[in-house]
């Protein structure tokens, strides 16, 4: 399990409780409520960490150009 963590997870991707599936994103979204350790930081990370994928925001999509031309699809 330790070595799928290391193939999800990098310096920019590293465990947090609000990608944990033991977690729980409170009301006003700042903070988590875990089940082992109480309300914590969505920063935060235990070693009960269990990675729940579908806890992940994707990113926003990119804008597209309206106003492309046929001259714009030429080679």
């Amino acid at each position: 399990m330790k070595n799928e963590m290391k193939d999800v997870f990098t310096k920019e991707n590293e465990p947090a409780c609000k990608y944990c599936a033991r977690g729980k994103k409170s009301a006003d979204s700042k903070s988590v409520l875990c089940m082992k350790k109480g309300i914590v930081s969505p920063d935060f990370s235990c070693s009960s960490f269990k990675y729940d994928p579908l806890k992940r925001e994707p990113y926003a999509a990119p804008t597209l150009q309206k106003d492309l031309k046929a001259e714009d699809f030429e080679l």
